[in-house]
C-alpha cells in the first residue's frame, strides 16, 4: 500500500514539474519575443537592460564574443542607427528547459552607418536562426546563424554571386537576338557609356533601357551587316561589378570591312538589375574599319 501511495505521489509530482517547466519556457518565449520586437521594430534600445538581460549577457561571435549589457547594447545599436523601415519578425520559436530556438526574418533599408559601412540606400531581407539560453527569466546568451554572404551582398559590400549568371544571360540573349530579354535585365535608370571616340559614344551617357535600345542596339543593326560576340570571359568583382573580356566579330555595312576587336565591358549591378555599363575598346581599329 505504501509503495502504491509513493508511486502515485511521484507520478503527480512529475506531472506538476512538467507543467511548471512548460509554463516557464512559454513565459520565457513570450518575454523574449516581445522584448526583441520592441528593441528592433520600435528602436527601444534601452530595453537591453538588467530587467531583461543577464548582466553577463553573451553574444557568441567571431573573432571574440560580445559580453555584458553595455557591449551588447552598443552592438545592436548598429541595427537601429543603420536601418530604417525595420521589420523584425519571429517566424517560429520553441524551447525546452532554459533554451530557446527561434527562426526570424529581418527587413530594412540601409540609411545609416552600420558597423562602419556608410549608408547605401540598399534594402535587405534576410532570415536566420538564433539559439538562446535563458537564466532566471532573463536572456543570458545568444548565437545567431545566417548567411552573411547574402546579407553583405544586399548591402553592396560584397558581390552577389548571382551577378555572373545575370551577365551571362545578357550575352546569351543578345547573341540570340532576344533584345527585349536583355532590356528586361536593366534597371529603369541604367547609365550606359560607350567607349570614348567610338561613333556610338555621341549619346553618352544613355539613361534608361529605351535610350540604350534606340541609341545603341538599334544603330548596331544599321551599322553592321553582321555583329557577333566571341571569346567571352566573365570575372566577378567586388562592389557588385562584373568584368567581361571578349572580342567583336563584325562586318561594316558601308565598307564591307571585317573587324576583330578586343574589348572589355564593366557591368554594375544592384538587386539583380544592371545599373551601369562601361565599354572599353580599341576605337582606332573600329574607326579604321569604317573608312572606305
Amino acid at each position: 500500500m505504501k509503495k502504491h501511495i509513493l508511486a502515485t505521489a511521484l507520478f503527480f509530482l512529475s506531472i506538476t514539474l512538467a507543467t511548471a517547466q512548460k509554463s516557464t519556457i512559454e513565459n520565457d518565449i513570450k518575454m523574449y519575443t516581445e522584448v526583441w520586437d520592441h528593441i528592433i521594430n520600435n528602436g527601444e534600445i534601452h530595453l537591453i537592460n538588467a530587467d531583461n538581460f543577464d548582466e553577463n549577457i553573451t553574444a557568441i561571435s567571431n573573432p571574440e564574443n560580445i559580453v555584458g549589457i553595455p557591449s551588447f547594447k552598443a552592438y545592436y545599436q548598429n541595427f537601429i542607427t543603420g536601418f530604417s523601415n525595420r521589420e523584425f519578425k519571429v517566424i517560429k520559436a520553441f524551447g525546452m528547459g532554459d533554451k530557446i530556438a527561434k527562426h526570424w526574418e529581418f527587413k530594412g533599408t540601409h540609411t545609416g552607418m552600420f558597423f562602419g559601412i556608410p549608408a547605401t540606400g540598399n534594402k535587405v531581407h534576410v532570415q536566420g536562426v538564433t539559439l538562446v539560453k535563458m537564466k532566471n527569466g532573463k536572456i543570458a546568451e545568444e548565437q545567431d546563424f545566417m548567411d552573411n554572404t547574402v546579407f553583405m551582398g544586399q548591402l553592396g559590400s560584397t558581390s552577389n554571386p548571382k551577378n555572373i549568371g545575370i551577365i551571362d544571360t545578357v550575352y546569351s540573349n543578345f547573341s540570340k537576338g532576344d533584345i527585349p530579354s536583355v532590356l528586361a535585365l536593366m534597371d529603369p535608370n541604367i547609365i550606359w557609356n560607350e567607349a570614348e571616340s567610338n561613333s556610338l559614344a555621341d549619346g553618352n551617357p544613355y539613361i534608361g533601357p529605351d535610350a540604350v535600345l534606340n541609341g545603341v542596339f538599334g544603330r548596331l543593326g544599321d551599322k553592321y551587316s553582321s555583329f557577333k560576340l566571341k571569346n567571352i570571359e566573365l570575372h566577378n568583382m567586388s562592389n557588385n561589378k562584373v568584368l567581361a573580356t571578349l572580342r567583336y566579330d563584325a562586318i561594316i555595312k558601308k565598307t564591307g570591312n571585317a573587324i576583330d576587336v578586343q574589348v572589355a565591358h564593366l557591368w554594375s549591378l544592384k538587386n539583380g538589375k544592371i545599373i551601369g555599363f562601361q565599354q572599353y575598346a580599341d576605337t582606332k581599329k573600329l574607326a579604321d574599319a569604317e573608312m572606305e
